[in-house]
């Protein structure tokens, strides 16, 4: 009985009001924490708080380090803000940075898994000068053949718009340089699923096209958003094909000349200087050696003649395959062949 009245009476104390006298604080409880600190000053690491301002090449070069953030929107705002400084400066101006060291930041992100960080590296290639773009375009053509070759059909697609706005730009430098005619022709056809024509089996290339059908490769005339890209992709090589098999017309220079200079001068814009950067490069005089795909291939003769050996039996068959599907990818194949018979009439008729 004892016991059961002390318990009783523990409990009665646990609900027992405190009374509270005028002029105390009240009684702290058993389980208080102490959360109160003092301090004597707040130190801000690496801020500066003068009042100017830092300056626009600065900030320039702080965006550009801050293209290999990891937030896909930190880059997506560092490049809309590149593309603003660039395309604000006056007509005359230089680059803030010389395109040599804007291109090894900006190639990688031709790859990036953001597609808005892709549309906005496009408006930023469309601010940059041509002109400066000519001597590095060699190594631009790196990532957009990886990006040709992705496999999620997104960068596919953003590859075959950065390939276009190459060939939009400087056509001339993008079929010569090192790898650019063949090493493209080939990442195209890829794409296009028509490189199984040339898998011969040491009968030629005529058994090569033969050998091609379309249940060797899947079908073009797809559904949904996949259905766009090969359309797209046939464009992208009837404009490639032009650029690198079809004359210009209207620029004979020698034609120019004539109006300059008397009759016993001619043919003098052979004896003038070079218009394009390293215009000997394609001799390869003191680098290695290179390969047939690794090869420049300057000349347009040059150009018709691997496309003839190597490609237009596979490509011929491929485009003949695709105008039989009919829709948007007959009419894009038909442009392919309207360009391949443009492009390599004069070369049959010499051969």
């Amino acid at each position: 009985m004892g016991s059961s009245a002390r318990k009783k009476k523990e409990k009665k104390r646990d609900f027992k009001r405190p009374k509270l006298k005028v002029g105390k604080a009240r009684p702290k409880s058993d389980n208080f924490t102490d959360t109160s600190f003092k301090a004597k000053a707040i130190v801000l690491a690496r801020q500066s708080l003068t009042t100017n301002a830092p300056s626009q090449s600065t900030q320039f070069s702080h965006h550009l380090s801050l293209l290999s953030s990891r937030s896909s929107s930190q880059r997506r705002d560092s490049l809309a803000y590149l593309t603003t400084a660039i395309a604000s400066r006056p007509v005359h101006a230089p680059l803030p940075q010389p395109v040599s060291v804007l291109l090894p930041k900006i190639n990688p992100l031709i790859l990036d898994g953001s597609n808005s960080v892709r549309s906005q590296l496009l408006k930023f290639l469309n601010t940059l000068p041509s002109r400066e773009i000519d001597p590095h375009i060699g190594h631009t053509l790196l990532y957009i053949r990886a990006g040709l070759t992705h496999l999620a059909p997104d960068v596919r697609s953003s590859a075959t718009d950065l390939l276009l706005w190459v060939i939009e730009t400087c056509p001339n430098e993008l079929v010569s340089c090192t790898g650019g005619w063949v090493k493209t022709l080939k990442c195209l056809l890829t794409v296009l699923h028509w490189h199984a024509a040339t898998l011969t089996t040491g009968k030629g290339a005529a058994a090569g096209a033969n050998a091609w059908s379309s249940a060797r490769a899947p079908t073009l005339g797809k559904e949904g958003s996949e259905g766009k890209l090969p359309v797209k992709t046939l464009n992208v090589l009837a404009a490639f094909l032009r650029a690198g098999l079809i004359e210009e017309h209207g620029t004979d220079a020698d034609a120019t000349y004539s109006h300059k200079w008397p009759f016993p001068l001619r043919y003098v814009e052979a004896h003038t200087l070079p218009k394009r950067s390293n215009a000997f490069a394609h001799l390869n005089l003191f680098g290695p050696s290179r390969d047939e795909e690794s090869e420049m291939y300057v000349e347009r003769e040059e150009r018709q003649s691997i496309f003839q050996k190597r490609f237009h039996a596979c490509v011929s068959s491929g485009v003949e395959a695709a105008k039989r599907e009919g829709g948007e990818v007959g009419r894009a194949a038909a442009g392919v062949a309207k360009v391949l018979v443009e492009g390599m009439e004069d070369y049959e008729l010499d051969r």
